[in-house]
């Protein structure tokens, strides 16, 4: 059977491609599409359908897109409600793809339209399953998304759902069936997702603890929603371009890939108050910036911490990149529906050296250089997440994990000076070039942050939860 997984590491994202006697599909794809199109055009075949698994939140779905370009039926199922044209399929409803059958499976609980698709090769045997954010390898989706958007559910109501859409329409389907999910490990789109990305369904069953055949629906759900973290903050405006529709991704590239001198960069970056976001990495950063910039490195989680970070999806932004890597910044910007790129800055740093304009810098330092501040007593602040904190820090370390500083600012010190870190430099670098953008200027970044910090005989400790010591 011709299925194939296209998986996209920085957003832990699987979408899929089935093609049979000329006839393709795609599950949830990614903003752009040229690809699916060009895979399409190499097997000779027209994409039919666009299936969706559901209302994604991690990302903007290419569907749109795809309808536009390629005259494809968009298909959602049950109790979708989308702000243009789509298939709703009902519930166990037959898609043909050439000589192969796709059945609409409703599994509603991650979201109320949330769908899982059976697709059934050309002898009629029963393949896999394109289970979207129903079932994971090793997890399954988290159920308090929708209640941000769909103000009726709540996560308990929608864990609930979820519980008998496993029970009721996934597991008596056969042990053999190959499970597809949409992300891996990596996604906050569930919390224990394994780093294998397919699996077959009577593994599943065995090894993933939302399956096991003991689990009442009480205890499904307290396990369910125990140790969840809060969703990032861009979630609920993705769910609303993938209802309600968004600019093209053409349009999009073309207004933001737009190469402005220094000059040219700095009266837009003034006159339409733009953010200037810096893509390098964590040490080319460090060394020289554009004052008020921040940095989200493309090397790194770079779309989730976008949209973790820079609130509105609105925000104008100006892009410092390495030169070469513009297009790439945009689209990944685009995927999560940051669309008011305003262009970037032409031949990158060098020619704002050039011009002789205003540079800063971030102060650097070792783990071994940490030692000497811990024994001076300087604040050390961890901004890696409370999980990680709780497993092991340094002794007297302060933790306030980077989605959470906006509202923690008075957690860092402006009167003295204090050093951050994280697991190894990439989310401190971001802490630090916020802070500094808003005022703090006495801080230092430990290079190389925990990982390196374990090496040293800096003290450590363990938060150990008071149960443990009964």
């Amino acid at each position: 059977m011709k299925i194939e997984q296209i998986y996209t590491g920085c957003l832990a994202h699987a979408a899929y491609y089935i093609e049979s006697n000329g006839e393709a599909a795609i599950f949830d794809p990614l903003r752009e599409v040229h690809s699916y199109i060009q895979k399409a055009e190499s097997d000779n075949a027209k994409i039919k359908y666009v299936f969706e698994t559901h209302f994604h939140a991690d990302f903007v779905s290419g569907h749109l897109d795809l309808q536009k370009q390629t005259g494809a039926q968009i298909v959602f199922g049950p109790n979708a409600n989308p702000d243009y044209d789509a298939l709703i399929a009902e519930d166990e409803q037959i898609f043909e793809i050439g000589a192969y059958k796709i059945k609409a499976i409703h599994t509603p609980g991650h979201t109320m339209e949330s769908t899982t698709y059976l697709v059934i090769d050309d002898l009629g045997k029963e393949h896999g399953i394109i289970t979207g954010d129903t079932l994971f390898i090793g997890d399954v989706g988290r159920p308090d998304l929708a209640q941000h958007v769909v103000s009726d559910l709540n996560q308990e109501k929608l864990a609930g759902h979820l519980f008998d859409s496993l029970r009721n329409k996934i597991m008596p389907l056969s042990d053999d069936l190959i499970v597809y999910p949409s992300h891996g490990a990596g996604s906050a789109c569930g919390k224990k997702m394994s780093k294998e990305t397919t699996d077959t369904l009577g593994n599943q069953k065995k090894t993933n603890y939302a399956l096991r055949a003991d689990m009442t629906k009480e205890e499904f759900i307290d396990e369910l929603l125990n140790g969840l973290a809060a969703p990032p903050k861009y979630f609920p405006q993705n769910v609303l371009l993938n209802i309600g529709g968004y600019k093209s991704f053409e349009s999009v590239m073309e207004q933001a890939a737009t190469a402005l001198t220094p000059e040219e960069f700095e009266l837009k970056a003034n006159s339409e108050a733009c953010l200037i976001l810096d893509t390098r990495n964590a040490t080319a950063y460090a060394e020289a910036h554009i004052p008020n910039s921040i940095n989200i490195g493309l090397s790194g989680s770079f779309a989730p911490w976008v949209g973790e970070m820079i609130p509105s999806l609105e925000t104008p932004i100006l892009l410092v990149t390495e030169e070469g890597t513009e297009e790439e910044a945009i689209t990944r910007l685009s995927r999560v529906g940051y669309d008011n790129t305003q262009g970037y800055l032409k031949d990158g740093l060098k020619s704002w050296k050039d011009a002789g304009k205003d540079l800063e810098s971030i102060n650097r330092i070792t783990a071994e250089e940490l030692q000497q501040e811990f024994e001076k007593g300087t604040a050390i602040i961890d901004v890696r997440k409370k999980s990680e904190f709780d497993s092991e820090h340094i002794e007297g370390a302060i933790n306030v994990p980077l989605s959470q500083i906006n509202e923690h600012l008075e957690s860092f010190p402006k009167e003295q000076k204090f050093v951050i870190h994280c697991a190894g430099g990439y989310r401190s670098m971001i802490a630090a070039s916020i802070l500094q953008q808003r005022g703090w200027s006495d801080l230092t970044d430990v290079t190389g942050g925990f990982k390196t910090i374990k090496e040293t005989s800096i003290p450590r400790t363990a938060y150990v939860c008071p149960s443990t010591l009964l």
